[in-house]
This record gives structure tokens, sequence and C-alpha cells, in this order.
């Protein structure tokens, strides 16, 4: 008796479509996966872990220090949102940075480098992991500024929910830079420690020489982060920038992010990994 082994050999269409996330036409990941193995790492790291639960801990401090002092009356979604935003800053470009130098600290580079040898893939995935976890850190700080709002509602005068989409808009914005500058700075120094106090101690040097400079007050206009990112978060309206402020953020993004971006491309595409 015959028996037709075509029938056991055969690969159904559904059993090949069950997959998710399979390699491209050149049997290469996507950088979709690539994208979620990077967020992955950043959560799988104890630094990194604690870095984002606090993050979170920071916004509800900042919405519970207004609803225990702020007057009633600025005790609104608005205020609760934009002064979330700033604190969180602060904490994103380190998450950036371990994005990045965690890999190199950790000597998990060059698992990574052998499994995707196209190093320019795995920085394009660091810098959308990096940007989704700064859509989330904004998520999380419109949750909380909710949570405030109801609550002073609930307990006084407070609670108006009066907003537009701009604010939104510019709490992305301001997160989506601080996170890529961290980013920058650590593909380009690629060492934790050095890349946390730079990218912390230029920004602010900076900023001081242009205050007390009179001949840079005018570039420090176009080149301080501090003052061209103002306009995204900070209250009576965020978000709202003319064509002007959009120029000189658009400058200073240049300088602070894409420029050591670059070199810190370069830098780890050439380098020996050892």
């Amino acid at each position: 008796m015959t028996i037709d082994a075509t029938s056991h050999t055969e690969t159904s269409p559904r059993a090949a479509d069950s997959g998710t996330h399979r390699p491209d036409a050149s049997g290469r990941p996507t950088l979709l996966r690539l994208t979620l193995v990077e967020l992955r790492k950043l959560a799988d790291t104890r630094a990194g872990y604690w870095l984002l639960i606090t993050i979170g801990l920071v916004a509800a401090i900042i919405v519970a220090v207004l609803l225990f002092t702020a007057p009633d009356p600025e005790q609104r979604f608005e205020n609760f949102f934009a002064l979330s935003q700033i604190p969180v800053g602060i904490l994103l470009p380190i998450l950036g940075i371990l994005l990045v130098t965690s890999e190199f600290s950790q000597r998990t580079v060059l698992t990574t480098f052998a499994l995707v040898p196209q190093r320019h893939r795995v920085v394009v995935a660091k810098l959308g992991a990096g940007v989704v976890a700064a859509l989330i850190s904004v998520a999380a700080s419109l949750a909380t500024a909710a949570v405030g709002t109801v609550i002073a509602g609930l307990a006084g005068d407070g609670g108006s929910w009066s907003t537009d989409g701009s604010a939104f808009v510019g709490a992305a914005v301001f997160q989506v830079v601080n996170v890529l500058l961290g980013i920058a700075f650590g593909l380009l120094l690629q060492s934790t420690p050095l890349a946390i106090v730079l990218s912390l101690v230029l920004p602010i040097a900076w900023s001081t020489l242009g205050g007390m400079i009179e001949r840079l007050h005018g570039a420090a206009e176009w080149l301080d982060t501090g003052l061209t990112t103002a306009a995204l978060v900070e209250p009576p309206n965020p978000g709202h920038l003319d064509g002007g402020q959009w120029a000189r953020l658009g400058v200073s993004v240049a300088v602070w992010v894409l420029v050591p971006l670059l070199g810190g491309l370069i830098r780890t595409v050439r380098r020996e990994v050892s």
C-alpha cells in the first residue's frame, strides 16, 4: 500500500502566517522587531526599570504638591499636565543615555552587533524606542493630571478641564527632544557617567554663560535649549509657538541633538567592539 507523503510535508498557509514580526525579504529582523527588543532591554535592566518607575512617581508627586499648595483656581488640568513635564524632562535624557550605554557597560553590544551586523539599524531602533518611551511618559503625565483634576473638582473649586491640542503636541515634542538628546550623548560618549554629567552640565553651563555675558545673549536665544523648549510646556499657553520660536527650537535641537547624534552614529559604526 502506497502512502502519499506530500500531505504530511506541506505547510499550511495559516501555519506559515502564524508568526509575528517575521524577517524582511533579506532575512533581517524588521525595524519594528528591533525597536520592541530595545524597549524590552530598557525595562529589563535594573537602572532602566527603576528610572521608568521614578518618572511615573515624579509626575504623580508634582500633581500632589499642586493639590496641596496651589490656590483652587490654579488646580486645573492644563497646569497639572504642563508642570509635570519639566521634572520628567530632566529624567528622560538619562533614560536615553542608559538605552545606549548599558550595551557597552554590560558587554551585550557584542551579541547585539553579532545578531544585527548593520549597526545603523540598531541605532535607528534605539531612537524609535526612545521616542516610544517619551510618548509613554507624556501619557503617564496625562493620566496623573486627569486624576489630579478630578480630585481638585471634588475637594474644592478647582478641576477645570479647559485646554487644547497644542499642549499635548508641545509636551510630546518636548519629551522627544529630551530623550533624543540623551541618546545622542550616549552614542557619542559611550560611557554612562560621562554622558550623564555632560548632558546635564553643558546645557546648564551654556545657559548660565548666556545669561551672564551680554555678548552671548543673542546666541543664547538660539542655542539655549532651556529657553527654546520652554514655550512647549510652560503655562499659560503651552505649545503655542510662533515661527521665530520654532526656528530657534530647530537650531538648538540641531546643535545639541543632531550634531552629537551624527558623531555618535559614525563612532558606533566604525568602533571596534571587543
